[in-house]
């Protein structure tokens, strides 16, 4: 079997969750089949400038084809483009041109997937909501499978992604709550589709005393693994920590690893350790008592299920639907919605060793069952075979919509996307398909 991944970032040092996820699919796919990966030379999500040279290479023994993004965004165009579409009433030429001005646009890859549609048995496309989905998808017709990490926000009441979501061959969730919240905005029910999520390489031994020793952080800690950013709720998770050191005269610190966006506090128990290793990462989760997931928005953490692999209790941000799911069907993690919560949850694990090593536990066990690569490789693959076995026997894959005629996509019609977002069912999935 031949198949191509198609992410809009890729590469062994580019570690945002989509594109992380691409990878490890790819790679982990790819012991079972042919794997090609198709993707921009861009490195960073804000700019998409060209970055890395077109053309292929291999990745991990996976060959990569790259292709030029047109222009880097405009981040001015993109942020009108985005209030016409969230919020006042507009046309479908208006969303395609927030697709346009949101990046990364490369016609020379959609050229690739369309010239090169029979050479590949089936596409899988990671992220609904960038170009080369929308269009890639529409140009390989029922050969596309669609990965759509989509969070709860106002890109999901965008009128154009409906017809993906129902035109495409499957659809490979990566939790309940995101199957749930696209079946309402899209009715979707016809597709098939299952709640896969990924797996993550977990060392066989992660050493605590390692990554003390090496950072010089003797006492105990709480954790915080990825993107240093306001759209990550770390603004909040800074307030609510400091304001409980302040409060109840905590020794605990904070340590962070990733990449700041925002401006880190300078404080005695905060730590910012960068970028580091993934053997620095897994001994540093190891030596935590807890992961924080302070966001408001994820399809799927992979970080919380790193921790949970490793036996570590997660304290998530219960705004998230997604994270709150995952605590509930886990049983492995506490969750707040306030400061108040928030400091009642961190001290009944941090001063409960009996609390924190049952929610380890449970932890490691629902990663075994739900996210170790077998179970997750497994999913791609009978999905996989039974679209082969469809197209064998003839049966008729259902076709995407046909785009808007000239008129039709000008027509002003069409509500804000924040409103359709809001009429949408929300809330975690108690007991959810895996």
């Amino acid at each position: 079997m031949k198949l191509a991944v198609v992410v809009q970032r890729y590469g062994a040092h580019i570690n945002g969750g989509a594109e992380l996820h691409a990878r490890y699919v790819a790679e982990h796919l790819g012991r079972h089949a042919d794997v090609d990966v198709v993707t921009t030379c861009a490195v960073d999500y804000v700019t998409w400038r060209n970055e890395l040279p077109a053309g292929s290479e291999r990745i991990h023994g996976r060959t990569v084809h790259r292709f030029p993004v047109d222009r880097e965004r405009e981040p001015r165009q993109f942020a009108r483009q985005s209030e016409v579409v969230f919020n006042t009433r507009h046309s479908e030429q208006d969303e395609l041109a927030w697709l346009e001005s949101e990046g990364p646009t490369s016609r020379s890859l959609v050229g690739y997937l369309r010239t090169h549609r029979d050479a590949y048995d089936f596409f899988l496309f990671f992220s609904f909501r960038y170009y080369h989905a929308y269009h890639g998808i529409r140009a390989v017709g029922p050969r596309a499978l669609l990965v759509p990490t989509a969070e709860r926000d106002d890109a999901i009441g965008l009128s154009v992604f409906g017809p993906v979501f129902r035109g495409v061959r499957a659809l490979m969730y990566n939790s309940p709550e995101e199957r749930a919240m696209i079946g309402a905005a899209s009715h979707n029910d016809h597709v098939p589709g299952v709640v896969v999520g990924v797996g993550s390489d977990i060392p066989e031994g992660p050493d605590p005393s390692r990554f003390r020793s090496r950072y010089g952080i003797p006492g105990p800690f709480v954790i915080y693994v990825g993107r240093i950013d306001a759209n990550k709720g770390c603004p909040e998770l800074f307030e609510f920590f400091l304001r409980y050191v302040r409060q109840h005269g905590s020794t605990l610190s904070l340590v962070l690893i990733g990449t700041p966006l925002i401006e880190i506090p300078a404080h005695p128990r905060i730590r910012h350790l960068g970028f580091v290793s993934d053997e620095d990462k897994f001994d540093a989760m190891a030596a935590a008592d807890l992961l924080i997931m302070p966001s408001y928005y994820e399809s799927l953490s992979m970080v919380a299920l790193e921790a949970w692999a490793m036996g570590r209790p997660v304290l998530a941000n219960g705004h998230c639907e997604v994270l709150k799911g995952q605590c509930l069907r886990s049983n492995a993690g506490l969750y707040y919605e306030s400061y108040e919560e928030f400091v009642e949850a961190l001290r009944s694990i941090v001063n409960n060793r009996l609390l924190a090593d049952a929610l380890g536990r449970n932890g490691r066990e629902f990663y075994r069952r739900h996210y170790a690569w077998p179970v997750i490789e497994g999913k791609y693959l009978d999905m996989l075979r039974r679209l082969q076995a469809d197209d064998e026997s003839g049966t008729p894959p259902h076709v995407i919509e046909p785009a808007a005629g000239w008129l039709a996509r000008r027509r002003r019609a069409l509500p804000p996307a924040r409103e359709r977002l809001a009429e949408l069912p929300s809330g975690p999935v108690r007991q959810g398909d895996h």
